[in-house]
């Protein structure tokens, strides 16, 4: 019984002690960060026209987007390739990467591809404050100005990550968050084969569809030798390869789309 005392009286200090210590603030002076997931689904975005994976349209239309680049070696071969096919393609460029390879972001805008914002460091937007994703955005913004003399408004995340915040920093920023076709991620990042990017690609093509690719994956050529398959066969098919604001701009609009993002 003494013993059963002493540690019911050793509980009570102890609580005691512990309902006395201030609890940790996890908010003091913390900078404001993005929540890891989407607030909202898919749905919610796509119908206001907040975020892009795919255009519909009737027209045999698609569009090839490059992650990640310019690259030396991979972006050239790549322009190359589109030249020969009369392809236009859509490059979100790194802002660094720019920085170092202004040239080849030139030659793109010069030969009718579009250019995007893939941010300036390739950083994550999980947990991210707003003052570095606005600098992520600003510097690769002005990356691109002084390579072609002009900006861009259309801004694809690293990783395809967003937020309802990161949506309503974009609108600010008069960028658009253009992602991909869920059933188009060639994952050519991975280096998983010439020919499973290619079937990938071919396996799945529908109208409208935006592939995702990526002219900067380190040594690697997988990407441009598929290439070598998908646009031949592709076109044969009878398809145009357009940029991002060309397919846009054949948006044929669905039931229920909700014209918010003017």
């Amino acid at each position: 019984m003494k013993y059963n005392h002493l540690l019911c009286a050793g509980i009570a200090v102890s609580l005691l002690c512990l309902s006395s210590c201030p609890t940790p603030s996890t908010n003091a002076q913390a900078p404001s960060y993005a929540s890891p997931t989407p607030t909202k689904g898919r749905a919610y975005y796509e119908e206001r026209g907040d975020i892009v994976w795919e255009v519909p349209t009737h027209r045999k239309l698609i569009a090839l987007t490059f992650d990640d680049g310019p690259d030396g070696s991979n972006t050239p071969a790549i322009l190359d390739l589109l030249k020969e096919y009369d392809a236009k393609a859509t490059f979100f460029v790194v802002g660094s990467r720019v920085e170092k390879l202004p040239h080849l972001v030139k030659r793109e805008r010069e030969e009718g591809h579009e250019v995007g914002n893939h941010t300036f460091l390739h950083s994550s937007f999980q947990y991210i404050s707003r003052n570095k994703a606005l600098s992520e955005l600003d510097q690769a913004q002005a990356s691109i100005v002084q390579a072609t003399g002009a900006g861009t408004h259309l801004f694809r995340p690293p990783g395809g990550s967003y937020t309802d915040s990161l949506v309503k920093l974009s609108k600010e920023k008069g960028l658009k968050i253009i992602l991909w076709s869920w059933h188009q991620d060639t994952l050519d990042w991975r280096k998983p084969g010439v020919h499973r990017i290619a079937n990938k690609v071919l396996r799945n093509a529908r109208n409208g569809d935006i592939v995702l690719m990526h002219d900067y994956v380190h040594q690697s050529t997988q990407t441009v030798e598929a290439l070598k398959i998908i646009l031949p066969e592709l076109k044969k098919r009878g398809y145009t390869f357009v940029t991002v604001s060309e397919l846009l701009s054949n948006r044929e609009k669905p039931d229920g789309l909700i014209e918010v993002n003017k």
